[in-house]
Formats: C-alpha cells, structure tokens, sequence
C-alpha cells in the first residue's frame, strides 16, 4: 500500500514506559501493515489531552480511566460543554502509582504542610494520593496541592525542590530512586487491582471509523505481543531508551520489569480489568464530587476490541 493510500490516526498520551507497545508497533511496521500512519503526541496535562480529544484534534488517547469516567459524568476537570461522548476502546495498563518523595520524608507525617504536585486535584490518580494519605491519618481537604501537569512536569518539580512530593509512573518511579529520592507508598500496596491507563476514542469518531479502530486495535496488539515476547527483551529495553532519553541506562532494567509485570505494568492483551475499574469508581465517588457510581459497561465501546480478539 503506498503512503498516500494510507489513513493517519492521531493519538495523544501521557509520557511514560506504558507507551512502549505503540514505539514497538510502529517500529516494527505494524502500523503500516494496517494501512495506518501514526502522528503520536505527548500530553502535558489531563486538561490539555481531554480538550484536544474532545475538539477533534486527536483521534485516540492513551489515558486514565478515570479521566473517560469524569467526563461521562460532568466532573472533568478541564471546561468542556456537554458529554464528549469519551470511550474506553481497550484496556492498557494495571499501572503501578507510586508517592515520590524528597529524600528527608521518611514518613507520611514527616510532610507537614509541603505542597504536593498533581496533574490536577480532580484526577482518579489524585484520588489514589488521597487514599494513600488518609489511610495515615493527614486529611488530604486540608492540605495543599498543587496543578503541575503531566509526570515529568511534576518530577522536575520535585526534583528541584519546589514541591515535597508527587505521583509518578515508570520510567519516572525508577529515575526517582535512583537520584535518591524515597517512595512512600505505590498503588500495588493497596489494590488488588487498579484499572490505570486504557486506551480511549470518541463514540462519534469510532462510529464513524469501525474498520480504522480495528486495524489500530490490531497493530497496536501486535506490538503489545513483541513487548511482552521474552524473546524481544533486550530489543524492547534499547528501544525504550531510545524513544525516552531521560532514563539513565541503570534503570532500564527496573523500569522493564515493573512495565512487564501484570500486577504493575501492561495488561496482556490489552484486556480491561474489570475489578481494577470498579475500585477507580469506588475512589471518584468517594472524592469526586458527591455522586456514587456503578457499572462500568457505561463507559466502554469494546465492539471493535472483541471482533479483532475474534480474529486472534
């Protein structure tokens, strides 16, 4: 198929190791076998990636599941009129959070009144903090947050000592401890299952492109299986490295291992987590707004996502 034949899907996602699947993918072409041109993009914010997605900008996003729950329900934080009709496509990730902290917080109590940097303060992985906090004892109503952005936004932050801590994924977690920061206390400590990251569309936009959905479904898989293949270890750790140039060569290895873990990292065959999306329910209505929710077929659009395993 020649490349003006060829139909380009927009995504948007946060920084971080869970992407490494979609640099496999088109690494190996396996988005060009689908007919596809990749434009990827990386967010530096929630806010930005749910006006963007919601404006057209992007066709596809690799987010929190929180962030499609907000939005369904009214509470996103960025100012978006109406229901943007955001969709989970596929699943992606467990996702390991962790509570990075600078190198003298030893204990929960030891924050004392620092100032915490988040993505946003409405957010399902703030809600994770919150947890975190409020099973210490520090009610997190009273303490002060503060909006930084995506993660390495916040890990510079920390790191330059602007703020005493913040939530990080892998690579950042790992960068972290190696610069001798301390983690406090990952989200695996106290979930059995944690639906982090999925990968989500618009309802108007997946209706519109069912065949363009599956051969994204499809590619993005193939390169999921490469990931994942014990065989590919080492050529998934290089080409990590190579597509993120903040990890430092000794953390490769940490890194690999928590994204590749199931209990932390991607899920195989980007299946959703049921259970791991009924504890981000449990946590938004507990923190977000007042409203109890139930039921995550709501949210969900696997119409495409079941017909490609279909053909697996």
């Amino acid at each position: 198929m020649s490349e003006t034949t060829k139909t380009t899907v927009r995504v948007i996602a946060f920084p971080g190791a869970p992407n490494l699947p979609v640099f496999a993918a088109e690494a190996q072409g396996f988005f060009a076998r689908e007919g596809l041109t990749l434009e990827f993009t990386a967010t530096p914010s929630s806010v930005y990636q749910a006006e963007q997605l919601a404006a057209g900008t992007f066709d596809i996003a690799f987010t929190a599941f929180d962030n499609v729950v907000a939005y369904s329900e009214g509470q996103g934080a960025a100012k978006i009129m109406g229901d943007p009709g955001f969709c989970v496509i596929a699943g992606a990730t467990q996702l390991e959070l962790a509570f990075v902290v600078a190198p003298d917080v030893e204990r929960f109590e030891d924050l004392g009144q620092r100032s915490i940097a988040l993505d946003a303060v409405n957010t399902g992985f703030a809600f994770v903090l919150y947890d975190m906090m409020e099973k210490h004892g520090i009610d997190p109503k009273a303490y002060p947050f503060a909006a930084v952005g995506a993660t390495p936004q916040r890990w510079q932050s920390v790191k330059a000592g602007e703020h005493v801590g913040t939530l990080t994924i892998e690579p950042f977690t790992a960068m972290a401890v190696n610069d001798g920061f301390r983690v406090l206390m990952r989200s695996t400590e106290l979930y059995d299952a944690y639906q982090g990251g999925i990968i989500a569309s618009r309802r108007d936009w997946v209706s519109s492109n069912p065949e363009t959905v599956k051969a994204f479904l499809r590619a993005y898989l193939a390169g999921l299986d490469w990931t994942l293949d014990p065989a590919n270890r080492e050529a998934a750790e290089a080409l990590l490295l190579s597509k993120m140039e903040a990890i430092k060569p000794q953390a490769a290895k940490p890194v690999m291992k928590s994204l590749l873990s199931e209990r932390s990292g991607l899920t195989p065959n980007a299946a959703i987590l049921p259970e791991g999306m009924q504890k981000v329910l449990e946590l938004r209505s507990r923190y977000g707004g007042g409203k109890t929710l139930s039921g995550i077929d709501r949210y969900l659009a696997l119409d495409a996502y079941d017909a490609v395993m279909a053909e697996r």
